[in-house]
């Protein structure tokens, strides 16, 4: 027992003596930061751009500023942010960069950074801008520069995403460049999208009644399906959504319908989920004629999917600044007061045309679901 005691206090003598060497050589500082004085912008060489959608690469303006001082030897982060006003209510950042004091945007990022700030196209406007200096990942310790202006006159920034049917469910079958219906875009939400409209069985085996999304047609990549491998793909209801290059190197399984019949099919971007629930069209009408209408294009008929009678679309058809609506052959019309995508109704306000461009445009009377998707923009 003596010996345990002696051992044990012999130990503690030990670590008491390590403990206290180890504190006297303890020389290690805390890091603290003076009030850093703000970075001064200097004076622009311009006061007038014209973006040019044809030219987006080229340099449209050199930022340069006075560097901020933190009291350290610290890297310096630097956010150049736009603004429509100039007390910066919602701000955009269009670049950051790291331990620099200067930096030349291009034509695109200008033009981006005009429209997230809430600048309209196509009209003459002022952006302000400035930098915002800060600390390490969490931007601690952050202090504005000085603000500039100038004029702006921006193109239009289509922002959104298309996406199209592929599979011998659907209407072009595997075919990836015939006339592929798109997907149609939820207007609150651009991640959301849907189709609501017949899908084939076909000879009704395993490999039938399949379908993909691709989001170029003519390109099998990039495409977006079902988490399993394909020949492991079972027909399902809903679940996660895979694509290539979206979330992995090979291409996903196949969406599918476990009869022939109509379905409405939803795909979020956001959550990487889809749905495809069984949809009753059975008192739904099937209108004999479709046309567009308005003061963005002359009154032009739409054509009809064989495949589909209640989807009907207009391919490349030019439209100009205005409003359009669709036309039944009962004489109604349908609209809704949403530009590029919404929900129209009958007797809705006119759907606005706010860029002139070559569009295809699709309606499903199903749902009242439209979209125009520009081809050039």
């Amino acid at each position: 027992m003596m010996k345990t005691i002696k051992r044990i206090s012999a130990f503690s003598i030990i670590g008491l003596v390590l403990l206290f060497l180890s504190s006297c050589d303890d020389d290690s500082e805390l890091f603290t930061v003076s009030a850093p004085n703000a970075p001064v912008l200097a004076d622009l060489q311009i006061t007038q751009i014209e973006l040019d959608a044809a030219n987006t690469g080229n340099p449209a303006i050199a930022l340069n500023w006075s560097e901020s001082d933190y009291g350290q030897p610290a890297a310096v982060n630097y956010s150049v942010q736009f603004s429509m006003d100039e007390a910066f209510t919602s701000p955009v950042t269009a670049t950051s960069v790291t331990g620099r004091n200067d930096i030349t945007l291009s034509v695109g990022e200008i033009n981006s950074a005009a429209g997230n700030a809430g600048l309209n196209p196509f009209e003459w406007a002022t952006l302000y801008t400035r930098v915002v200096a800060s600390l390490g990942t969490q931007q601690s310790k952050a202090i504005n520069s000085n603000t500039l202006q100038f004029e702006v006159y921006p193109y239009f920034n289509y922002v959104f995403n298309d996406y199209y049917l592929v599979g011998n469910g659907t209407a072009p079958g595997w075919n990836n460049n015939d006339n592929n219906p798109p997907l149609f875009r939820d207007a609150d939400n651009p991640n959301l999208y849907y189709y609501t409209g017949f899908f084939t069985k076909g000879g009704g085996d395993f490999n039938d009644g399949r379908f993909k999304v691709l989001e170029t047609r003519g390109l099998w990549q990039p495409q977006w399906g079902v988490t399993d491998n394909e020949g492991e793909d079972e027909i399902k209801t809903g679940g996660e959504i895979a694509g290539n290059p979206g979330t992995q190197s090979n291409d996903p399984g196949r969406f599918g319908v476990p009869s022939e019949g109509y379905y409405e099919f939803t795909i979020n971007f956001s959550t990487k989920t889809y749905t495809m629930t069984p949809f009753n069209a059975s008192g739904a009408t099937m209108f004999s004629g479709m046309s567009i209408q308005g003061s963005s294009v002359s009154t032009t008929a739409m054509t009809p999917l064989s495949f589909d009678g209640h989807i009907w679309y207009a391919a490349g058809i030019r439209l100009t600044p205005g409003e359009v609506s669709f036309l039944t052959d009962t004489g109604a019309t349908w609209g809704a007061a949403i530009s590029f995508s919404g929900v129209a109704t009958a007797g809705g306000s006119a759907i606005p045309v706010i860029v002139e461009d070559d569009y295809d445009v699709w309606f499903n009377t199903l749902t009242g679901r439209y979209i125009l998707i520009p081809l050039n923009l």
